[in-house]
């Protein structure tokens, strides 16, 4: 499949023939959904919470630069360093930098999809440094050599038998006769492997899902303890994050976590959610000897202050991936970029341009599930429809499309031509349902034809039932 915005269309017919990529979404979209909604009724004031949370974003996107100065200054306080990267260069060459000062050969990583964005594990091999994923999910991509095609849970697309092969084809040390038949012996396996990886590696690297202002500290939440053991034994901690990763205080932080576990997979709070400030001070057991935070803009600066600012609320729970019909029928390597899912129908146009992801906005229903369910109520069918008209304004579009507006746009503004026109529309078309009440092949629709029916219009039009209403 081309990891590329540009692919989408062709993306799209490859995963819906896809076999085990439909088995694999059937299977596990249903279950986020519905624990997120038992998480959400089991907590009466989650949609105070999910106000509280906007508006705490809103304020520090408004403020951001104050909020960022004081981070820093917190963090060479507490004995860290932070290095500002403008963009994917400036990030790969910042870390490259510190594990070459280190003299790095391993390196772990927590999961983090800014390190995705930047191609970081790419960066880090072409330069003899061996990087190795420690969340299963993302272990098992690496072995793979894919993208996640989810936010949370990169290898949602796979069902455990394609997992069992992987392994089998990786872990040749391993007993060939071993049994993994059962989902807990893979994981016993992917632990095994990667414990002797934590102890040897040189530079730990994980994301943050947030930064605090107050304090110079860095969160992590996880289910599977890897963060913890990826920046408390090597002797360098990188944390990786973008700069609307900030919030004021730790108590804001707080409040953001109540929203963001229980919209991603639908738990009170995550197993795991570990705070780093600085290095290892004198009299402390463990932790890293430096500590350094990368802060990536690449691009983000560029959208405060326009009707996409909302989009840096984002909190990357994956809740409007759930949710999504388009998602959930193509999953998220149809995307072709780092961010699938409505919130990358939106994300990834303001990051690469519309002109490389113009297909990605037009892969929504407008349902409004994803707004829905936002739990920093991010109104994303809105911005989409400001990217459609973007790409209309700049011609983007295919010539068929832009010459189908125009015919409607026609009719639209000569109301007796369109009453007529659609007049004879539906009588033509009922008439060509003989009776079903529904249409399976229409000129011009066979994208929706091709996969459903088409309901046939039946009775008299809207126009004509107004008119006999107020006569």
């Amino acid at each position: 499949m081309d990891m590329s915005a540009t692919a989408f269309p062709g993306n799209v017919s490859k995963a819906l023939a896809d076999g085990k990529l439909q088995y694999a979404m059937t299977e596990t979209g249903p279950r986020f959904i519905a624990k997120r909604s038992k998480a959400r009724e089991a907590l009466p004031e989650f949609d105070a919470l999910r106000d509280q949370s906007r508006d705490i974003k809103d304020h520090v996107l408004d403020h951001l630069d104050l909020y960022l100065e004081r981070y820093e200054a917190k963090v060479k306080e507490s004995g860290g360093h932070v290095h500002w990267a403008d963009t994917a260069e400036d990030a790969r060459a910042a870390i490259l930098a510190i594990c070459q000062q280190a003299g790095a050969r391993l390196v772990t990583k927590g999961k983090s999809m800014i390190s995705e964005e930047i191609d970081l594990n790419q960066h880090l091999s072409e330069n003899g440094i061996t990087p190795v994923e420690t969340d299963l999910g993302e272990y098992i991509i690496q072995l793979r050599n894919e993208r996640p095609s989810h936010i949370i849970a990169p290898a949602v697309h796979l069902t455990r038998d394609q997992v069992e092969d992987d392994f089998r084809k990786a872990h040749t040390h391993l007993d060939p006769k071993r049994d993994l038949t059962e989902i807990p012996a893979l994981v016993e396996e992917a632990r095994a492997v990667l414990r002797q990886k934590y102890l040897e590696a040189d530079v730990g690297i994980t994301g943050a899902n947030f930064l605090i202002a107050e304090t110079g500290t860095s969160i992590i939440v996880t289910n599977e303890g890897n963060g913890d053991l990826t920046q408390t034994l090597p002797k360098v901690h990188i944390v990786l994050a973008s700069i609307e990763k900030i919030v004021p205080t730790l108590e804001d932080a707080s409040t953001i976590l109540r929203v963001l576990a229980r919209s991603a997979t639908g738990q009170d709070f995550s197993n795991y959610t570990t705070l780093s400030t600085g290095g290892r001070r004198p009299g402390d057991l463990d932790g890293p000897i430096e500590y350094h935070v990368v802060i990536l803009d690449n691009g983000r600066s560029n959208v405060l202050g326009t009707e996409f600012q909302d989009m840096l609320r984002c909190i990357r729970c994956g809740a409007c991936l759930n949710h999504c019909p388009v998602y959930n029928a193509v999953g998220g390597h149809a995307y072709g970029w780092v961010y699938p899912g409505p919130i990358g129908s939106v994300v990834t146009p303001a990051l690469v341009g519309i002109e490389k992801a113009k297909h990605l906005p037009n892969a929504s229903t407008f349902c409004g599930r994803c707004e829905e369910v936002c739990p920093m109520r991010i109104p994303l069918p809105k911005m989409l429809r400001h990217w459609r008209e973007k790409e209309f304004e700049r011609h983007l579009q295919p010539l068929s499309a832009r010459w189908g507006l125009g015919a409607w746009a026609f009719l639209a503004k000569r109301p007796k031509l369109y009453r007529r026109f659609t007049g004879l529309a539906a009588r033509v078309l009922g008439n060509q349902a003989h009776g079903k009440g529904r249409l399976s092949s229409v000129p011009l629709a066979s994208g929706w034809t091709q996969f459903r029916d088409l309901p046939a219009p039946q009775g008299k039009t809207f126009h004509q039932l107004w008119k006999e209403r107020r006569t």
